[in-house]
């Protein structure tokens, strides 16, 4: 979700750059969402287990692709499926995202500590490739989107300005204490109306549980659509979260994201798009040498998984309050 998401500010720039061309965009079904407030951009969703499985749905795919009668294929996602397309689409010219693997791996291997070129300015290189304008210096973000009648009627009672927290990531090596996020919760909620983001039903009980604990803090947890979520998330004056999806989420609507970084490491391209260096607090690389440890912080060293307990919760709310 967090790589979709990452397209988004590129899409914009490249319309805004290029009105004259139409812009279709392929993702799956549950990510087309993140599109819906760009005007200028019609979005096809497809389901691959179930309209478009295997290979048979991939011919299916393409015939739809033939008949956008389209110029280009900017592939931003660059797996066989892509591949595949590929082939079955000799006619069209395709440019590919370069995932830039060897950097990637001489970064987690120690050999060259240094920052990556960013994921957002690769999925804009795909563009640039097929001769096309687009540049990321001035992003134009949209204005918060409207609130439903249900979003208002949750918010009812929450003063201004609203910080978004999701205190969750895909691996525990990425995800910061709970006993400090709850220390961060309670000091901010006394201030500040705190939203809490996170997914699933395990996610949900816990998010569920620190929010009955603080009158100023609510859940947002399973209860809306991810369209809803990010028309909460275009209020947000601060979002808090992991190296994550809902980081991305945010910083595509234009909000000010705080990330907090475990066994991955901004430099391997992957902060929020827009946000300054010092919006990413990392671990104690001292403690950590081999940080990064991966890029999607699914393998690391023993004990390395308690690496985020290295940043402290004064460190945390220094840089919400500073962004805010």
């Amino acid at each position: 979700m967090g790589d979709v998401a990452m397209t988004v500010p590129v899409v914009t720039a490249f319309s805004q750059a290029n009105p004259r061309y139409k812009v279709s965009i392929l993702t799956q079904k549950k990510f087309t969402p993140l599109f819906h407030h760009l005007n200028k951009a019609s979005v096809i969703g497809v389901d691959f287990k179930t309209d478009y499985k295997g290979l048979y749905g991939l011919f299916k795919l393409a015939k739809k692709i033939k008949g956008l009668r389209v110029d280009f294929v900017a592939d931003m996602h660059n797996v066989l499926r892509t591949k595949i397309l590929r082939f079955l689409l000799p006619n069209i010219p395709f440019s590919t995202l370069n995932k830039g693997r060897f950097e990637k791996r001489q970064l987690i291997k120690g050999a060259a500590f240094k920052p990556l070129k960013t994921v957002v300015e690769r999925y804009a290189d795909v563009f640039r490739a097929l001769g096309l304008e687009l540049s990321l210096s001035k992003p134009h973000f949209p204005q918060p989107l409207p609130l439903t009648k249900a979003l208002k009627i949750h918010l009812k009672g929450c003063k201004k300005p609203y910080i978004g927290i999701a205190p969750f990531a895909a691996y525990p090596s990425k995800m910061y204490p709970i006993h400090k996020m709850k220390e961060v919760i309670s000091t901010l909620s006394n201030t500040y109306s705190v939203l809490l983001f996170g997914g699933g039903a395990y996610e949900t009980k816990i998010i569920e549980a620190i929010a009955r604990q603080y009158p100023s803090v609510k859940s947002v947890a399973g209860t809306y659509t991810m369209q809803e979520e990010l028309t909460l998330m275009s209020h947000l004056k601060v979002m808090l979260a992991m190296d994550s999806g809902n980081a991305h989420m945010a910083a595509m609507m234009g909000v000010n994201v705080i990330t907090l970084w475990g066994v991955t490491h901004p430099y391997a391209g992957f902060a929020p798009f827009n946000q300054p260096l010092e919006n990413c607090v990392l671990s104690d690389r001292y403690k950590y040498p081999k940080i990064p440890t991966s890029i999607y912080g699914n393998r690391h060293p023993k004990s390395y998984e308690n690496a985020m307990a290295t940043i402290s919760v004064e460190e945390v709310l220094s840089a919400v309050k500073k962004a805010i």
